[in-house]
């Protein structure tokens, strides 16, 4: 039987191109001779997927809770692969940051629109019970989250509200390290009675803190914002780009919290016993955007927008005002 032309081309192509590399590509060959077919379960290795859901007690929604739980870690991790290809071009594209930034949009439209599986989707009881099983651990402790928060913006603006007043000037890697003992999250790990740090919140520096602070370090001119900055003028006031930028700001800063805040509602009400299901933090003052006024891309959001952070989400949704 003879070889096609096209066949015959990309044996040619592929000679070179081995050849190039020092290999022999009738090695290659042999390998891909030998192979078994691929199939979808290997390649997505499902049967590990599946096997990495191990709760901690028989309660039957635990099992959702810790799916939803990896299904999102999963959807941060989307995001930082488009941080981290975004930084290996280092240079501002009006077209690159655009797509970086609808695409992360995506992954997290699809995880707030998801969320009603963690409100209306376990019994109470049943996450009562399961959950005090699982302290210290808490979602707070997710470090990819808080990647995306360093590679979004310059490490001031996630900085206390109250505190960043004390920090002026250049960021420097310096500036980074005493920022980061006034990071805003660490004030949703505290103790409600004693203002100390939780367990949870010690766990969670001990594994990231010096991984956080050198990705800081690292994004002091790769973050979304100083790639902002650098667009010319017409590109910045190009409304795709604003748009495409101020829903990113809502969504991680605003829309994906104030879920959880709707789910701590649901099931920890105002209890004091309930709260405890939290590792006894302050997530009642952690969770609104009101208090923190987190904000990615302050240049884009005018005083009134910015003094209403959040407050308008709260009305409809938690209150259905």
């Amino acid at each position: 039987m003879e070889l096609k032309p096209e066949i015959i081309d990309r044996l040619k192509k592929l000679d070179e191109k081995y050849e190039a590399m020092g290999q022999s590509l009738t090695s290659y060959l042999d390998g891909l001779l030998y192979a078994d077919y691929l199939t979808y379960w290997d390649y997505v290795h499902l049967d590990t997927l599946l096997s990495l859901q191990t709760p901690k007690t028989g309660i039957p929604d635990e099992q959702i809770f810790i799916m939803y739980h990896q299904i999102t870690e999963l959807y941060f991790k989307l995001s930082l692969h488009e941080f981290e290809q975004l930084a290996q071009e280092k240079s501002s594209n009006k077209n690159l940051l655009l797509k970086c930034v609808t695409r992360v949009n995506r992954y997290f439209n699809a995880l707030i629109d998801s969320f009603d599986i963690m409100v209306d989707g376990m019994e109470p009881d049943q996450f009562h019970k399961f959950r005090m099983s699982l302290l210290p651990a808490s979602g707070f402790q997710s470090g990819q989250y808080r990647m995306i928060e360093i590679y979004c913006t310059e490490f001031i603006n996630l900085v206390q509200y109250e505190s960043r007043k004390i920090f002026s000037g250049t960021i420097t890697d310096e500036a980074i390290e005493k920022m980061y003992s006034f990071i805003y999250w660490k004030t949703g790990a505290t103790e409600l009675a004693t203002g100390k740090k939780t367990l949870t919140l010690k766990q969670f520096e001990l594994k990231y803190s010096k991984q956080l602070i050198e990705l800081a370090k690292q994004c002091k001119s790769i973050n979304l914002l100083s790639y902002y900055k650098l667009l010319s003028e017409t590109d910045r006031n190009d409304t795709k780009v604003i748009e495409a930028f101020k829903l990113l700001d809502l969504n991680i800063n605003v829309n994906w919290p104030l879920s959880h805040y709707k789910s701590a509602v649901r099931y920890l009400h105002k209890n004091p016993e309930d709260i405890a299901a939290t590792g006894g933090t302050n997530w009642q003052k952690y969770l609104p955007p009101r208090f923190q006024k987190r904000i990615f891309f302050p240049e884009l959001w005018s005083a009134e927008e910015i003094d209403n952070w959040g407050k308008t989400w709260v009305r409809n949704v938690v209150f259905g005002k």
